[in-house]
């Protein structure tokens, strides 16, 4: 009797908002998977805003905060920071050309840039909706402290000349040094975030806590393993074209681009720290990479 009523408790917890999000889930997934013709362009929203939604009610569920119940207004400022974010990626990638979208000839110019950017939307608040939740379970607290990385006015100068240099080299040899697109800008924007007092890595890795830096990366591959599994059946969908390591592909994307997507989530928290900080909370904590209090 005791076990049902802490279920049915915990259930309760189990926030509206997440019943809609698995509702979005069931019907879009299907539809996405099963229409015919183009229909994923109008389906990718809301399929990923059902993820993004369930997965904060998870969180909601497991810890009794989450990005949506803390700030709803922060959590619709991170639909919209996501998009440019994303087209800085798309800009890069018009000379990679490492990604084509399978479809997207069907649509002129300004309707493209529309389905688009509102795809692009639920890029961050997914990533980090999964961040949240990985640092939700007991394992993320047991990590032990490892090595101490500080920064200085000299090393982060060091580390922002790679980035710029690696940024460079990529742009001009883009069949060789493709990958440097997904760790050039976190090389870039780390020490600026540093330099400028925004929140940064560095405020974590200079205790030996690298917490956040695992919750990412784990949080990342969850929401990867979705990106692909949903486009594989899509249409509009991406297709992937390098000029090395493309072999034992996991539906559409190879094993070694799944490697793209740990520093990947860096430069995306980097980011989001930039534009906190332009806007002035430099020390804004509302997205959360760590268990820690």
């Amino acid at each position: 009797m005791e076990r049902s009523i802490s279920a049915s408790r915990k259930l309760k917890r189990f926030a509206m908002h997440g019943w809609f999000g698995l509702g979005l889930i069931a019907v879009f997934w299907v539809l996405n998977w099963t229409l015919e013709g183009l229909r994923t362009h109008w389906g990718f929203f809301p399929l990923w805003l059902g993820y993004c939604l369930t997965v904060d009610a998870l969180v909601y569920y497991r810890t009794g905060t989450s990005l949506l119940t803390r700030s709803w207004s922060k959590y619709l400022g991170l639909f919209i920071i996501s998009a440019p974010v994303w087209w800085i990626y798309e800009a890069i990638n018009v000379r990679l050309e490492n990604w084509v979208y399978l479809g997207s000839e069907s649509f002129d110019p300004l309707s493209y840039t529309f389905w688009a950017t509102l795809n692009f939307t639920s890029v961050i608040p997914a990533v980090f909706g999964s961040v949240e939740l990985i640092t939700s379970f007991d394992f993320m607290k047991r990590i032990p402290r490892w090595l101490i990385i500080r920064l200085n006015n000299i090393s982060a100068a060091a580390l922002f000349a790679f980035g710029v240099v690696s940024l460079i080299l990529m742009l001009i040899y883009p069949h060789i040094l493709f990958p440097f697109a997904w760790i050039s800008l976190y090389f870039i924007l780390e020490p600026v975030n540093y330099w400028l007092g925004f929140r940064n890595m560095e405020n974590w890795t200079s205790k030996g806590n690298w917490k956040p830096v695992i919750a990412l990366w784990l949080g990342v591959l969850i929401t990867a393993f979705f990106w692909e599994m949903w486009n594989f059946f899509a249409y509009p969908k991406w297709i992937y074209q390098i000029p090395w390591g493309d072999w034992f592909r996991i539906f559409e994307m190879p094993l070694l681009g799944y490697g793209g997507y740990l520093p990947f989530a860096l430069e995306l928290f980097a980011l989001v720290n930039f534009v906190y900080g332009i806007f002035g909370k430099k020390n804004d904590d509302y997205v959360r990479v760590t268990p820690d209090p």
